[in-house]
C-alpha cells in the first residue's frame, strides 16, 4: 500500500504582543518560551519585556530590563540565563545585563569594553559570548570582545581587518566563526574567520553580492546560508552559500520576493 502525506504550509495569526515595538530581540528559552526584550515604540525606547508561551499562544509581561535600548542583541547562555548586550538610546551603549528565566527578573552585569549597537553576538562552544563590530555613534569598529558568565567580565580579543555594522556572524560546525557582509562605507561583500583558540582573525572568500542586514543560517550539512539583504542600491532576494571545507561562496536560487 503507498501512503501520500501531504503538508500544507502557512502562517497562522496568534495573540498580539502587550507593547508594539521594532528593533526589539527575541530569545527561545529552555523551557520553550519566547522571551522578548526592548526595541523602539515609535516614540519612545522599551525596556519592557515579554514572554510568549507556544503552548497557549498568549504574551505575558515578565520583568523589565534597567536600561531602555533598541538595536541590542541577546544572548541564550548555558546557563539558560538571557545576556543582553549593547544597544543605543539614540547614544550607543557599553552596558549588558542579564535575566533569569526562573525569578524572571533582571540583574546588570559587566559593562562591554566598547559601546556599539548593530553587532553581533555568538554563544560559543566554551560558553563565552563573543561579541564583534558595531557603531558607536561617531564610526563602524571592528574591534570584538568576549564575555565570560562564570565571572561577569569583558576580554578585549582580536579585532576584525574590516570594520562592519549591520553584519552577520555564524558559528561552525568547527567551533570558529564567520563574519560576513554589513556596513562600513558602503555594503561590504568581505568576509573573514575568528579562531577562537587563537584569537585571531582570517580572511576568507568573499560573497557574490554585498549586502547589510541580511540574515545568515547554518545548515546541517555545516555550510551557511546567506540571503537578503540590500546592497547599497537595491534590497536584494538573491541567496548563496557558503562552504567552510573550500571557503567559497556559491550562488544559488532567488527568494520569491526581496
Amino acid at each position: 500500500m503507498n501512503i501520500v502525506k501531504c503538508f500544507h504550509l502557512e502562517w497562522l495569526t496568534t495573540d498580539s504582543m502587550n507593547n508594539a515595538r521594532s528593533s526589539h530581540t527575541a530569545s527561545v528559552l529552555t523551557n520553550g518560551d519566547v522571551l522578548v526584550t526592548g526595541g523602539w515604540s515609535g516614540r519612545s525606547y522599551l525596556n519592557t519585556s515579554e514572554l510568549y508561551n507556544a503552548s497557549t499562544e498568549t504574551w505575558t509581561i515578565t520583568g523589565s530590563m534597567y536600561n531602555p535600548r533598541d538595536i541590542h542583541r541577546a544572548s541564550v547562555l548555558t546557563n539558560g540565563f538571557v545576556l543582553v548586550t549593547g544597544g543605543s538610546t539614540g547614544d550607543s551603549l557599553n552596558s549588558a545585563e542579564l535575566y533569569n528565566p526562573l525569578t524572571r527578573t533582571w540583574t546588570t552585569t559587566g559593562d562591554m569594553n566598547h559601546a556599539r549597537d548593530g553587532h553581533t553576538a555568538s554563544v560559543l562552544a566554551d560558553g563565552k559570548v563573543f561579541v564583534a563590530g558595531g557603531s558607536n555613534n561617531s564610526y563602524r569598529l571592528n574591534s570584538a570582545e568576549l564575555y565570560d558568565p562564570s565571572t561577569g567580565t569583558w576580554t578585549i580579543t582580536g579585532s576584525m581587518n574590516h570594520a562592519r555594522y549591520y553584519h552577520t556572524a555564524s558559528v561552525l560546525t568547527n567551533g570558529k566563526v564567520l563574519v560576513s557582509g554589513g556596513w562600513d562605507v558602503g555594503s561590504l561583500i568581505s568576509d573573514e574567520l575568528y579562531d577562537p583558540s587563537t584569537g585571531i582573525w582570517s580572511i576568507t572568500g568573499s560573497m557574490n553580492h554585498a549586502r547589510e542586514g541580511h540574515k545568515a543560517s547554518v545548515l546541517p550539512n555545516g555550510k551557511v546560508l546567506a540571503c537578503g539583504g540590500w546592497d547599497g542600491d537595491n534590497y536584494l532576494n538573491s541567496a548563496e552559500w557558503y562552504d567552510p571545507s573550500t571557503e567559497t561562496w556559491t550562488a544559488i536560487g532567488t527568494m520569491n520576493h526581496v
